[in-house]
């Protein structure tokens, strides 16, 4: 190689070196708490959705959705009338909002994102709905119902129940591909169920290993994986085999998952007081970072524009001692103690 050659060589293996190293420094770069919002309040609290545009933040709470905007930390609103909330979803229009309402309800309220007023309330058919998603592709809203194991099928156009696939499980978090397919944990059967949205039916039941008791769960689309989450484990599973190919170590008690597309980076918040953090670039999906949180902050939102994880809490009291009626008491809340956690770099 001539001299000449050899110093081209060095300059462009020096720039591709440039380009190449701020992904590589901010892939690696650890999660760290950087704010805490009190919220305050009374009762206990399920599901989160992040609006990334509009900078909102969606908090089911017992009868009401809370709304904090993202950019002050401060809740700018309240949607009330409800019975017990639990998930969020939201259509991508920027128009609606899809709230599963449980309880003595067993409905989706559908609210205006801009004035947060309620446009209408679905019956859904079934008993329980609870984990709820927006698929894009058939414009249909997906609620999962556990008690009557289903899912009601919401054409958002008509704003009516156009089905109830039956679900051969107990029904917990859902995900989309945003090509046509539904995905979602059977939590008692340790599987995830892949669904068909245009023609409304299961084309796969895959069974998971080294996952057990399946709650949360997020996609890699363009890399055709997902990540459910499990007691101290997150389960990668190849979309197109249903194979699970790596069983990452986790925090304990987990309940919601998230991805980052653009660092290739799985989380899982833990009920234990963790935010464990996957790298999905890396041969055998390593856990890369196990971030203290605070106990109780085991479900979240990712919010794929600021980069931002949200997760949320409050201080916990002594657990009441077991009873036959109440074999697995929960302890009760400290009043006005619940806190949105902000977790980024």
């Amino acid at each position: 190689m001539s001299k000449q050659n050899a110093s081209r060589f060095l300059f462009l293996a020096a720039a591709c070196a440039l380009l190449i190293a701020p992904r590589q420094v901010s892939a690696q770069s650890p999660y760290k708490v950087l704010d805490k919002w009190k919220i305050g309040g009374d009762g206990g609290w399920d599901y989160m959705t992040v609006d990334s545009g509009a900078h909102k933040l969606y908090l089911s709470r017992g009868p009401q959705v809370l709304v904090v905007d993202t950019t002050t930390g401060k809740q700018i609103g309240t949607i009330t009338g409800l019975h017990g909330t639990h998930g969020i979803a939201l259509d991508d229009s920027g128009k609606y909002g899809y709230i599963t309402d449980g309880g003595t309800a067993s409905a989706v309220v559908v609210f205006d994102r801009t004035s947060l007023a309620t446009i209408a309330t679905i019956p859904t058919g079934g008993q329980g709905p609870d984990a709820i998603v927006f698929e894009p592709v058939t414009k249909t809203v997906w609620a999962f119902e556990g008690r009557s194991k289903d899912a009601a099928v919401i054409d958002t156009t008509t704003l009516k129940v156009v089905a109830n696939v039956a679900i051969p499980g107990r029904p917990e978090a859902a995900t989309v591909d945003g090509k046509g397919l539904v995905y979602d944990n059977l939590e008692d059967k340790n599987a995830i169920l892949r669904i068909d949205a245009r023609t409304r039916t299961i084309t796969a039941n895959w069974p998971l290993t080294g996952c057990e008791g399946p709650s949360g769960i997020a996609i890699d689309g363009d890399g055709s994986r997902l990540f459910p989450v499990c007691d101290k484990h997150m389960a990668v599973v190849d979309t197109a085999s249903g194979k699970t190919i790596a069983n990452p170590t986790i925090g304990d008690g987990p309940d919601a998952a998230g991805f980052d597309p653009a660092h290739k980076l799985a989380f899982a918040s833990c009920g234990e007081g963790v935010l464990s953090v996957v790298d999905a670039a890396q041969p055998g999906y390593p856990t890369v970072e196990t971030l203290p949180t605070q106990h109780g902050a085991r479900t979240m939102a990712y919010d794929a524009i600021a980069d931002r994880v949200y997760t949320v809490t409050a201080e916990l009291g002594p657990r009441p001692p077991a009873t036959p009626e109440n074999p697995r008491p929960r302890p009760p809340i400290v009043p006005g103690s619940f806190t949105v956690l902000v977790l980024g770099r």
